[in-house]
């Protein structure tokens, strides 16, 4: 097999996440009496983090006089109601097993805070991921990419047997940042058109296409 580590993006990637970061950005905007967003508006926003997802949420963005609160508001919230209707794409826990029989190391590295990332990722993949990081202060979020060089020296992943799979261009840029193989995800918060325009190399329109690809 070509990679011997695979580590994947979170949000749009291997969970549905889109219906409960709806109501979380809607649940905080309704308590400060902000317009409410729908589900495209929100996935156009995703995927820079969470305090990108809230300046883009509310008038005057990071500006905002209010900003600052309805990001505590939203995260609150959302911790507490983060797998109400998120469930994993079908295929993926399978995905995953699948890669961990083969022996390659499986990993996770999102925008989302790492708190939420990383009990979502121990909620939904417990036992089929080795380690899961999400956004921290004092660390560059993506496209920077620190959070994937670090999980790679956490696995001792070298960057030519190391692939990164993601949905967005965000993902492409961090893979392409972290010297590594990118795997673009049709089935997330964009489009193959965009992921195309993006410079996508490989995309998956499938679990099965996305299996083929990495047990090469």
């Amino acid at each position: 097999m070509k990679y011997t580590t695979v580590i994947f993006d979170l949000d749009g990637t291997l969970l549905d996440t889109l219906d409960d970061l709806t109501d979380g950005v809607n649940h905080a905007l309704a308590d400060f009496g902000y317009p409410l967003a729908d589900r495209e508006q929100i996935r156009a926003r995703l995927g820079y983090g969470s305090g990108h997802l809230i300046a883009e949420s509310v008038p005057g963005g990071r500006d905002c006089p209010d900003y600052q609160a309805v990001f505590d508001d939203y995260l609150a919230y959302y911790r507490a109601h983060s797998s109400v209707k998120t469930r994993p794409y079908g295929g993926i826990p399978e995905l995953l097993a699948s890669l961990g029989r083969r022996g390659v190391r499986c990993a996770i590295v999102s925008n989302k805070p790492d708190s939420a990332a990383v009990e979502l990722g121990e909620r939904w993949f417990d036992g089929l991921v080795e380690t899961t990081v999400g956004e921290r202060p004092g660390i560059r979020r993506k496209p920077a990419p620190d959070s994937l060089l670090e999980v790679m020296r956490r696995l001792g992943a070298a960057a030519a047997s190391t692939a990164y799979v993601g949905d967005s261009e965000v993902d492409i840029d961090t893979a392409r940042a972290a010297g590594v193989d990118c795997v673009s995800v049709s089935w997330g918060f964009r489009t193959r058109e965009q992921l195309v325009e993006s410079g996508a190399g490989v995309i998956a329109d499938s679990v099965e296409d996305l299996a083929r690809e990495l047990e090469k």
